[in-house]
C-alpha cells in the first residue's frame, strides 16, 4: 500500500510503497478516506514528542472496514468507521469504566504505532475503540473531528462545563482552539479568542467569538480579559502548549473559575510553575484534557449530524498523500493560515 513515512526527526517524510499491516485479531483494518494533518502529528516530527523510527503519521482519520479479525463480533466489512486518537486495550478496569482515553496501556496511531497517512491502518481491540459513523457525517468532517475538535469537544463540556453566557477564554486559535470556540458558542457561552495571526482572530470571530486579543499588541492580556469578562472568565482553555499561556490563563479566571489544560506541554513547559497560591486563594480548578474516549461520540456525532456543530468549517484544504510532506513541513511556516489540512489517500 501507500503511505507516507519518516526516517528521523526534521527530515522531510517520504511516500512510497510499503507493506499492508496485518489485521489483529481483536481489532479491524480500516480503508482510510480522510486524515487531517495535526499539530501533534508535527511534534513528534520534530522530536519533540519522541516516537519510534521509522513512523506513518496520523491520528485523525476515518473510513470504511476493509477487514475483520476473528475475535470481532458486531462489525462488518464496509461499515463506515472513526476512531480516537486514544486506542484503549479494552481489557483492564480502566477501559470497563469507559475512561478508554486514558488506558494505562494505550497506543496512539502515528505515535506509539503506525498511522493514518496511508491506504490502510490496523485498529486493536476494535470493539472498545471504533465508533460507528452516521450516513448524516461525512468523511472529511469525522477526520476534522479526530485529534482536534473531539478533544476541544470534550475539554469545553466534559471539564470545562460553560454555563449560559459564562464567558469562555480560548487561548491559540489553531485546529483545537478554534474547534473550541465552536463548541462553546454552540453551548450558549460568550467567547473571547485569544491569538497573535489576524487570519485566526477572524475566522475565530466567523465561529463565534464576540471579542478577540492580539496578544502581541496588548500590554496586559490578563488585564484585558478581566476588563472584557467584567472581572474574569468562567472557563478559560490553554490550546496553545505553554507555560507562559498557563499562567495567564489561570490568572484571568474570576474565583472558581476552570482552567482546562488542552495544548500540548512539551520540552521545557513540560513541568511549568504554576501559581498555586492564586490556585488556592481563588479556588481554581485546573484540569487536563486528552482526548474523548469512543462511548462518548454519540453527543458529538449527533450534533454533527443535525447542524449543531459543523467541522468542515475548519477545513481548508483536501489534498492527497503527495501533498502530506509539505503539509507536515508546512507548520514551520510563519503565517501559515489557519484551518485543518485534510488528507483524501
Amino acid at each position: 500500500m501507500r503511505a507516507v513515512r519518516y526516517f528521523a526527526y526534521g527530515e522531510r517524510p517520504r511516500l512510497g510503497d510499503v507493506p499492508e499491516p496485518a489485521c489483529p485479531a481483536d481489532g479491524v483494518l480500516v480503508r482510510v478516506e480522510a486524515t487531517g494533518v495535526c499539530g501533534s502529528d508535527h511534534h513528534a516530527w520534530r522530536g519533540r514528542d519522541p516516537v519510534p523510527l521509522p513512523m506513518v503519521p496520523g491520528h485523525e482519520y476515518a473510513g470504511t472496514v476493509a477487514e475483520v479479525g476473528p475475535e470481532v463480533a458486531g462489525w462488518s466489512v464496509g461499515d463506515r468507521v472513526t476512531v480516537p486518537f486514544v486506542l484503549g486495550c479494552g481489557r483492564c478496569e480502566v477501559c470497563a469504566r469507559g475512561q478508554l482515553h486514558v488506558c494505562p496501556h494505550q497506543q496512539q496511531p502515528g505515535f506509539t504505532r503506525d498511522g493514518s497517512w496511508a491506504e490502510l491502518v490496523a485498529v486493536p481491540a476494535a470493539q472498545a475503540n471504533l465508533v460507528r459513523l452516521p450516513e448524516a457525517v461525512s468523511m472529511s468532517a469525522a477526520a476534522a473531528l479526530g485529534c482536534r475538535f473531539a478533544t476541544a469537544a470534550r475539554a469545553v463540556r466534559r471539564l470545562g462545563r460553560p454555563s449560559l453566557d459564562d464567558w469562555v477564554v480560548v487561548h491559540g486559535c489553531g485546529g483545537v482552539g478554534l474547534s473550541s470556540v465552536m463548541v462553546a458558542h454552540s453551548l450558549g457561552a460568550r467567547v473571547l479568542a485569544v491569538d497573535p495571526d489576524g487570519a485566526a482572530r477572524d475566522l475565530a470571530v466567523e465561529l463565534g467569538a464576540e471579542v478577540t486579543l492580539d496578544p502581541t499588541g496588548d500590554d496586559d492580556v490578563v488585564e484585558a480579559v478581566r476588563e472584557v469578562t467584567g472581572g474574569g472568565a468562567a472557563v478559560s482553555l490553554d490550546a496553545v502548549g505553554s507555560a507562559g499561556v498557563l499562567r495567564s490563563s489561570l490568572r484571568s479566571l474570576r474565583p472558581r473559575g476552570r482552567h482546562v489544560q488542552v495544548g500540548l506541554l512539551l520540552g521545557d513547559d513540560a513541568e511549568p510553575l504554576v501559581p498555586m497560591d492564586l490556585v488556592v486563594a481563588r479556588e481554581l480548578v485546573v484540569l487536563g484534557s486528552h482526548g474523548m474516549p469512543a462511548p462518548e461520540y454519540d453527543w458529538l456525532l449527533a450534533a454533527v449530524g443535525d447542524g449543531t456543530l459543523d467541522p468542515t468549517r475548519l477545513v481548508t484544504r483536501e489534498v492527497g498523500l503527495a501533498h502530506a510532506p509539505a503539509a507536515m513541513m508546512a507548520f514551520d511556516a510563519p503565517g501559515r493560515g489557519a484551518g485543518i489540512t485534510v488528507l483524501r489517500p
